[in-house]
């Protein structure tokens, strides 16, 4: 039986101190997406405990079935609709994402506060996820992953992008205040677009390239009176944005054929990750590692070591988890409700980030982010009704 996705977020729930949760264990198994991503996108799925009868009153399949008309049986013998499990469990990897999302934010913060150490910090988050991406593939709860050495010729540069844009996003994070780094990084499709062109050489409709400049504008309009503005933050923020938006455009144009077996979207994530953490590490090395020490006994003494221990554990645990339950709901949902649920996600962030900081926003940089957020919706709804055109020779 595979592992599930729902015990890593467990995990961090248990050590936020929150109340403990059951779930039932659940199994991965890998699904072809159309969606032009570096990850194939993967679906959760039930073990199969009864088999599937034509009469619910006989019997039905366990909830692991995207047909509407059938039912699922619940405890105690109570069947309901198919479509209403299928409903909840979108739902729930919303909901899902959004808490870890959330969650990985504010943790990252609260201890970047105490640890000004963005490289420090960038390095354990990435490594927080090794092991456990290995222990998966060494037990066998996942099978691991057969790639090529044309294959790691291929997801090196892809690796180098994850690890630029997840480093420069801690950057960010630690410079400013989270909801600006937000608002920037809204801005990621303006570099999508044009490295899409410059790359690729594909182009889009009017309507794609008009939702830009309400992101442009409104980016611009909040940075101008963002009173926690700092150019630390929006440099890491436009960085993080530069480096996302080419390993998208990248992979789209080396990933078009496998690059070895098991290459679902959780064991490629768990490659890039290995290749970013290894990555970081000589910066890390050149930039923190003589002022450790002394960062770390500052932090102690305010904080105390298991706290930061604590916080260092989940920000890794939070940032991993986050990224592949983010995947497994692409896979759940058509592009246009992931393209919504990625905005309320965003001003999910903000909204918590300025309620438990405290963060002063003035009403010109709430009228910009809105602006830009928008402009991101507006976006995501034009380019997933368009498709693009090759660039003319």
């Amino acid at each position: 039986m595979r592992t599930s996705y729902a015990l890593l977020a467990g995990l961090a729930v248990a050590l936020e101190g929150a109340s403990a949760f059951r779930s039932s264990a659940v199994r991965a198994r890998l699904v072809r997406s159309t969606a032009p991503s570096v990850v194939r996108v993967w679906a959760l799925s039930a073990p199969r405990a009864l088999p599937r009868m034509a009469d619910a009153s006989a019997g039905a399949e366990l909830c692991d079935s995207e047909d509407p008309e059938e039912v699922c049986m619940l405890p105690m013998g109570v069947t309901v609709p198919m479509s209403w499990m299928n409903t909840a469990k979108v739902g729930l990897s919303f909901a899902t994402w959004f808490f870890l999302n959330v969650m990985y934010n504010l943790t990252n913060k609260k201890c970047q506060n105490v640890f000004p150490m963005p490289w420090t910090m960038t390095v354990v988050s990435l490594f927080v996820g090794i092991p456990y991406v290995l222990f998966m593939w060494a037990t066998g709860l996942r099978k691991a992953p057969k790639v090529s050495f044309e294959g790691y010729k291929k997801l090196f540069p892809i690796g180098v992008f994850h690890a630029a844009g997840h480093a420069s996003a801690v950057i960010a994070l630690g410079a400013g205040a989270v909801s600006f780094a937000q608002i920037v990084k809204a801005g990621e499709p303006v570099f999508t677009c044009l490295l899409s062109f410059l790359v690729l050489g594909q182009t889009f409709s009017p309507m794609v390239y008009a939702t830009l400049l309400p992101i442009i504008g409104g980016v611009g309009l909040a940075s101008l009176k963002e009173l926690s503005f700092t150019w630390t933050a929006l440099a890491g923020a436009m960085m993080s944005n530069i480096a996302f938006a080419s390993r998208a455009v990248y992979s789209k144009s080396q990933m078009d054929k496998p690059v070895g077996e098991n290459l679902g979207a959780a064991n490629l994530y768990g490659i890039l990750t290995i290749i970013a953490f290894v990555l970081s590490m000589p910066f890390f090395l050149y930039y923190e590692l003589p002022q450790l020490p002394a960062a770390w006994a500052a932090a102690v003494a305010k904080k105390g070591s298991f706290w930061m221990w604590r916080q260092l554990f989940l920000d890794g645990l939070y940032y991993y988890a986050y990224n592949e339950v983010a995947f497994f709901t692409l896979s759940q949902v058509n592009p246009i409700t992931h393209a919504i649920g990625n905005t309320i996600k965003r001003v999910a962030i903000i909204a918590t980030t300025v309620i438990v900081f405290g963060n002063p926003v003035s009403k010109q940089s709430m009228i910009g982010s809105t602006i830009a957020i928008l402009g991101a919706l507006l976006y995501s709804l034009a380019k997933a009704n368009d498709k693009p055109k090759p660039k003319a020779a």
